[in-house]
Formats: structure tokens, sequence, C-alpha cells
């Protein structure tokens, strides 16, 4: 009977050295684990342990009656514990306390013995215990509902830059990242990694950054991670990250006014093609020799401009969200390009053809959307729209240059060492709107062929092909260049009225 009464069942034997050190060991680092301790706490007391919250539900252990009076009397802190002995049946009630305000829990503890001082001051130092672990999560917890706004906060502000409104972006972030986007122009970086270490690839990128850069998950990517960064230093903390980890990309712009923030990305996705390729795993989009810094300044303006008049009509702010819309939607799927913008596919699809609708375009054909890429860059490198001469040059006769000729030649005679014929696949291919069963059944092949010429063609030509952007529409204008493409009818203009596109 003593031995029933001091509780030797169980491990309450081991004398109370044993059972300190085995409640000590429950505060190990690592996840707080409420479960483990109340079985513990059962199995020591030869009997059963439950924690309930001020509400009556188990957060852990065994279930137990709650009775509303006597519960409502412990929670609120009238009284610190309560206890119940009947023959047979005897339970202990104790308050343990909370982080939270008004939150506190009840500790029920059941055994058929009576408690004597032992068993009580376990009871005891296992309430401390439990308290310390609620603290422990809640701290947790707290840091993580901060990091997610911190995280939403971030993606927000990357969202408003990317429709060039600039005023809100700053607004948002001089509240908790002063002086961050106290800059006129900044880079784009993404970063390319496995999806299960992008969150540990996001935080090194705050680290080596110093939280002077504006680092988001990409909501359209789950590898990628996005930093605009002011500082031109940048491009090297990041570059350290890449060194760290084999396997992780890095691909950047070049600097862009912040309402270009769109630009930039575009370019910067481009760069990380290219960055895949290479040893050091880094590039960057300057790198290279682009189409448009081979034509001449002054007449790609005049003939942009003329392009996007049809948009001067609208309100600022609707003629920069059809932009940015358009910027995004020529480097991604109308998917994607939401998730980044923070808009439904609809709005995005609903931009789009409105856009199509204004410009006579067709975005479905790749030679319009390379010809639409070509004004937007060139508008973006202009710094805006403006005054069209009366006369802008014609979209042919600005392929005529001798420059951009021998660009076009030289890039697309790597392809010539293949005996494949890549070349002709990838004419073909962009000819049917990069749909390879119709370019298969042009070419008398089978579609997965086609998909492997185009995709063979993509490291030697550096650039990303299958995924349409930036790169595929260089690709385009080099076939246009060089005559292997017919020129769309985007871009040239009726002489009978000259803001109409000729269709057809």
């Amino acid at each position: 009977m003593a031995g029933r009464q001091d509780g030797s069942r169980g491990t309450a034997g081991a004398g109370g050295e044993a059972w300190e050190r085995e409640l000590l060991d429950l505060l190990r680092p690592g996840d707080p684990d409420l479960g483990k301790v109340t079985a513990w706490l059962a199995r020591t007391v030869d009997g059963t342990a439950g924690l309930l919250d001020d509400t009556g539900a188990l957060l852990a252990g065994a279930p137990a009656p709650w009775d509303e009076r006597l519960a409502g009397d412990i929670v609120t802190g009238r009284i610190a514990a309560a206890s119940r002995d009947e023959p047979g049946h005897h339970q202990r009630l104790v308050r343990v306390g909370h982080p939270r305000p008004g939150a506190s829990g009840v500790l029920t503890v059941t055994r058929e013995d009576p408690f004597d001082r032992r068993t009580a001051d376990i009871v005891t130092h296992t309430v401390r215990v439990l308290e310390l672990l609620l603290t422990a999560r809640e701290r947790a917890s707290a840091d993580l509902r901060l990091a997610r706004a911190s995280a939403d906060l971030r993606l927000a502000i990357l969202q408003l830059l990317m429709v060039e409104d600039t005023v809100s972006a700053r607004r948002v972030a001089a509240g908790l990242w002063p002086g961050l986007l106290d800059t006129d122009t900044a880079r784009v970086y993404v970063l390319e990694t496995c999806p299960g270490e992008r969150d540990r690839i996001a935080e090194e990128c705050l680290d080596a950054t110093r939280g002077r850069a504006l680092v988001v998950r990409c909501p359209a990517v789950d590898q990628h991670v996005i930093v605009v960064a002011p500082r031109d230093a940048a491009g090297d903390d990041l570059r350290s990250v890449t060194v760290r980890r084999p396997g992780t990309f890095l691909g950047g712009s070049t600097p862009q006014a912040l309402a270009h923030t769109a630009t930039a990305y575009g370019q910067a996705v481009s760069a990380l093609a290219v960055a895949r390729f290479r040893p050091d795993q880094h590039a960057v989009y300057a790198e290279r020799t682009h189409p448009e810094r081979l034509l001449d300044p002054a007449a790609l303006h005049r003939w942009s401009v003329r392009l996007l008049r049809p948009l001067d009509a609208l309100a600022h702010h609707t003629r920069a969200e059809l932009l940015a819309t358009t910027r995004l939607g020529l480097e991604f799927p109308a998917v994607s390009a939401a998730k980044i913008m923070g808009v439904s596919r609809n709005t995005v699809r609903a931009r789009r053809e409105r856009l199509e609708s204004l410009l006579g375009a067709d975005l479905s054909d790749l030679t319009d959307r390379a010809v639409l890429h070509l004004a937007l860059n060139a508008q973006a490198a202009h710094g805006g729209s403006g005054a069209a001469d009366p006369a802008p040059v014609p979209f042919d006769e600005l392929l005529t240059g001798l420059a951009l000729r021998a660009w076009a030649h030289g890039l697309l005679a790597r392809l010539d060492t293949d005996a494949r014929d890549l070349r002709r696949t990838l004419r073909v291919w962009i000819a049917e709107g990069g749909n390879a069963e119709r370019a298969a059944h042009a070419l008398g092949m089978h579609p997965q062929t086609v998909r492997d010429h185009v995709r063979s063609a993509e490291p030697v030509l550096e650039r990303q092909l299958l995924a349409a952007g930036g790169d595929l529409y260089e690709v385009v204008l080099a076939l246009l260049a060089v005559g292997d493409l017919r020129p769309p009818a985007l871009g040239r203009t009726n002489p009978d009225r000259p803001d109409a596109p000729v269709h057809g």
C-alpha cells in the first residue's frame, strides 16, 4: 500500500533526481512537443494527463471532463488549482499560464491513488515546463507570422513596382525598410534553385544584402527568388550565394528606372537562361549584344512612339497597367504573369485583349510579339513616350542596318554546324507560332523531334527558346533581319492613315 501511495508504479519509484532529469530532457531545443510532456507525466504519476485550453479544447494528452464553472475560476486566475478526491479517483486541475493574455490553460491529472507530496511536486514542475514550451511555441508562431507578413509586404511592393506605381511602392517600403527605394534606378536579379532550398536561399539573400535589397519569393515559379537591388554591389553579394551552392544560378538585369522593374525582371530571367550554361553559374543581361542596340536610336524611338501612340489616349494609370501587363505577358504565360502582378488570370487576358484591339496586334503570332517587345524595350530605354516624327521610319527599314544584319547572320550561323538543320526547324516552328505539332506537320517529322531541335538550339544560341520570352524574340528579329521570316503586319503603317496598323 505504501508503494501505491507514493506512486511506485511506472517510473515513479526511480527517485526525484531521475524524474527531474527526464523532465529537463523534454526541454531540449527543437519543436516544442506538449504531447511528449503530458505522456511523460501520465507515465510518471501512473495515471492520465491532459492539457486543455481556456475553452476546454484538448491541446495534448488525454481528454478530461470540463467543469465550466471550476475551469473558469482557474483560467481567469481566481484560483490557481483545484482537486477532486473520491475512492479510486483522484484528480488535480492546475492553471497553466499562456503568453497570450486571457488564454491560460488547465492541466488535468487523474490517478487511482491519492496525490502525495512527490507526485504533487512532479505536477507542479510539469506545469512550469508546459508554460515554457507554450511560450516558446507562441514566440515561434509570432516569428512565423511576422516573417509571413514581411514576405507578403515585400511581394506587394514588387507587384506595385511591376505596374509602375513607384509612389505607392515607396510608401509601403518606407514604414518597415526606410530608404530601401530612395533611388531612381535599380537592378533586378533572379536566383534559381530547387524548390526545397528556396526559403533557405531567400534568407541567405537577405543576409548577403544586409537588408538593403527587396528579396521576394517568386509567386509564379517555385524555384525562383527575385531581388530588386538599388546598389550595384548587391550583384557581388548575391554571387557569393551561388558560389556556396552548386546548382544555384543567378541572372541580373541592367540598371533600370524603378518604373521599369517589369522590363528589368524580364532581362534578369533572360540572363538566367545564359547562367545555366556557364561554369560560374551567373550572367548579366548586358553581357551580350541585343538587337535594339544595333538600330538607329532616333529612328527606333520614332517608330516605337508611332506604334504605341493609340495607348496615349488612355489615363496614365490605365496605360501603365496595360504596358506592365503586356511586358510580363510577353515573357510569361498568363497564369504566371497574374501571380507576379497579384491579379487574376482573367484580368491579364482582358488587358491583353484590349491592347491587341488598340494596336491591331495578334499576340498569338510570335513575330507580332517580337515587334511589340522591341517597341516596349525602346520606350523603356528612352524613358517613356514622346512626340513622334510625322514620318517615322517603317519597320522594314529598321532592319536593314549593316550592324543589325551582321549580328543576325553571326547569331544564326552558330546553328549551321549541326547536320540536323536546326535553323530550318527553328524558322518553321516560329512561323507556326511555337506550336510543335503544326511545325512537325509542315516539316514532315515527329513533334518531339521538333522540340528536341529547338532545345538543342538553346545552348548554341545561349538563349531560352521553348519558354517564350525576350530570348526567343531576339532570334525572331534575327530571322526577320536576314529575310528568313515574313515581316509582320504590326509595326508597318498605312500611309493614308498613319496611326492605323496594316493587317494582312
